[in-house]
């Protein structure tokens, strides 16, 4: 999975499909992801100390990472992530939509730097 914390992305498909906002939360084992606003759903609690009123609190609930796509951030667009290698060797994330960057994974390896003899 290529998202990461924070990504703006939008909702694609189901009941909230067209709603946007950033990942506050990634469950990678089971392939979802909590998206502030989307799948809302009221949890019921009781009267406590620390909730003295008791009632309903609204809360995310996680939905699909393949139901939502990240947003780029030139076209504001719902586009698809790809990765490649920059000219120092820096491997990066970036939008298909544009080709705009959308940041770094992991520093410079030599190995995969583009030097002439190379070319």
């Amino acid at each position: 999975m290529k998202l990461r914390v924070g990504d703006p992305v939008e909702v694609i498909r189901g009941a909230d499909r067209g709603l946007q906002g950033p990942i506050l939360a990634i469950d990678r084992s089971k392939n979802k992801v909590i998206v502030e606003g989307v799948n809302q759903v009221f949890k019921h609690v009781r009267p406590s100390q620390k909730n003295p009123q008791g009632g309903r609190l609204s809360k995310e609930m996680p939905i699909s990472a393949a139901n939502v796509m990240i947003l780029c951030p030139q076209t504001n667009e719902p586009s698809k992530i790809g990765i490649r290698y920059l000219e120092d060797g820096t491997k990066e994330r970036y939008a298909k939509v544009s080709g705009a960057s959308l940041g770094t994974i992991s520093p410079a390896r030599a190995r995969y730097a583009h030097t002439a003899e190379s070319a």
